[in-house]
């Protein structure tokens, strides 16, 4: 099988790729490389779930859990400056990018990033947890994001999601409903749900 986004391989070639989007009228630019999600764009779950969510009160610290090269993190933090963001993978090919993108965006003063298999070496609380889960990591691995959420969350805080409705969407909105008391469904785009559970 074929090295996934979610793997680390040792010896792999680089490929030197720079994408460019735009989210409510701004424009950004990221560096890139093969290994990673989503290598050559923002893809349409973030883009949704950053136009759903980026001008909402996240709180001050926040969690980017399964970083990629930083796209969903740092364009939260360019959207208010008293934004913290703690941005968390185990691709360490795509940690290191996100590290030279905060620089880029003039964010790393504000960003810290951290390699993590889930929650294993993030042991702070934060307002939001915001996640693009790795759905071909499986369900141990999604999973392990909803249930380790409310012990990672500050009381009134929140994770917000977005899942595929053919990925599972209506039975992640369902297990997040065990979890939580209060949960909503943000939005519904083009087969994207944009979910937030409250602690």
């Amino acid at each position: 099988m074929a090295p996934q986004y979610f793997d680390n391989v040792e010896g792999m070639s680089h490929q030197d790729i720079t994408f460019e989007c735009e989210v409510l009228g701004r424009k950004y630019s990221f560096k890139s490389d093969k290994g990673v999600f989503s290598s050559h764009e923002l893809d349409l779950g973030s883009k949704i779930m950053i136009e759903t969510i980026a001008t909402l009160d996240l709180g001050e610290k926040i969690l980017d859990l399964g970083c990629g090269v930083g796209p969903i993190g740092l364009i939260l933090a360019s959207f208010d400056p008293k934004r913290s963001l703690t941005l968390s993978d185990v691709n360490e090919r795509a940690l290191d990018l996100t590290r030279e993108n905060a620089r880029h965006m003039g964010l790393a003063s504000r960003c810290t990033v951290v390699e993590s298999d889930v929650y294993l070496h993030l042991d702070s609380l934060f307002d939001s947890i915001v996640s693009n889960p790795p759905i071909r990591a499986g369900k141990k691995v999604t999973y392990a994001i909803y249930d380790g959420a409310p012990s990672h969350l500050r009381e009134g805080g929140s994770l917000y999601v977005v899942v595929r409705r053919k990925q599972g969407a209506e039975s992640v909105h369902a297990h997040l409903q065990e979890l939580f008391p209060r949960v909503a469904i943000l939005e519904k785009k083009k087969g994207y749900w944009i979910i937030k559970a409250s602690k």
